[in-house]
């Protein structure tokens, strides 16, 4: 424990605890705190019993002088992030697909270089997209995120490696669709290939958001559907889509048409592809996760 110490000395522990890689969080109510609160990655000022000064240094003012408020705070602000980050990722890696599906088709001439037509993109846009893009936002955040580690300051939303993964999610994608298209133009016709195309990428965005709802924690889990926020958004993607392939009002807007059960099945199992890659990926990953874990304790 330490006491009695002067701002020098409080400024100078919050540097030791930076240097040393912790991210550090820094109360005060009184002047000599400022700037201790103000060199802290966040300094957190007491709203009664505080100085202006101590406020205007501090990042956050706790209105009721609560320390357990601050514990909420930050559970809160991890979740609206995740959240934040969740949705991010789902919309970046369907317009990667969404750019290998338009590029790949225009370079394989692939039903003549339009995989699926204006109104088709503008309806998967604004329904599938958008509706597990609202769950995926305003659901419940990833479970355990207050036992781990605090981010990083300086860690960009999207890091390399995520980048990458959003590309691959991207590739499977616009390969899986355009293998759909592709087969369905030569074994029936056009219309019948856009249609399953619609339904193709479609159901990888859905799919895609079940399985980026937690980064760590496979889809298999219990939990994956214990958010009812997000079920409610995936049903009505589910119904659009049907809709969209019985209801003649929407096959004559789309141009779209009927879909066997056979045509349907097929569909599903290109989709399901990148939960298969989602699910190698997080197995890696805890996998790693893992050994970094256990090679302190074996030093």
């Amino acid at each position: 424990m330490i006491a009695r110490v002067t701002p020098e000395d409080k400024v100078r522990l919050v540097d030791m605890l930076k240097k040393r890689g912790q991210i550090v969080a820094m109360t005060g109510d009184g002047v000599n705190d400022a700037p201790a609160l103000k060199k802290a990655d966040i300094g957190i000022a007491m709203g009664i019993t505080g100085t202006e000064v101590t406020k205007e240094a501090a990042v956050m003012i706790l209105t009721e002088d609560n320390f357990s408020t601050i514990v909420k705070a930050v559970e809160l602000g991890r979740g609206l992030y995740d959240n934040l980050v969740k949705y991010i990722r789902f919309q970046m890696g369907c317009l990667f697909g969404f750019i290998i599906s338009f590029l790949g088709a225009s370079i394989f001439n692939i039903a003549g270089g339009v995989p699926f037509l204006p109104l088709q993109t503008l309806w998967i846009n604004f329904t599938t997209l958008l509706f597990q893009a609202i769950g995926l936002g305003y659901g419940q955040p990833a479970a355990g995120l207050m036992d781990r580690k605090p981010r990083q300051p300086d860690r960009p939303i999207l890091p390399r490696a995520l980048m990458i993964w959003l590309i691959i999610v991207g590739v499977v994608m616009g390969v899986g669709t355009l293998g759909v298209i592709s087969w369905a133009e030569q074994a029936h016709t056009r219309p019948i290939a856009h249609t399953m195309g619609v339904v193709t990428f479609s159901l990888y965005a859905l799919f895609f958001s079940i399985t980026t709802k937690d980064e760590r924690r496979t889809v298999f889990s219990l939990d994956t559907f214990s958010d009812k926020t997000f079920n409610i958004a995936t049903g009505v993607s589910v119904l659009t889509l049907i809709l969209s392939t019985v209801l003649a009002p929407f096959e004559g807007l789309l141009k779209t048409t009927s879909l066997d059960l056979v045509q349907w099945l097929i569909c599903t199992a290109v989709a399901l592809t990148v939960i298969v890659a989602s699910e190698i990926r997080k197995a890696v990953r805890r996998r790693s996760a893992g050994q970094a874990v256990e090679s302190p304790s074996e030093g």
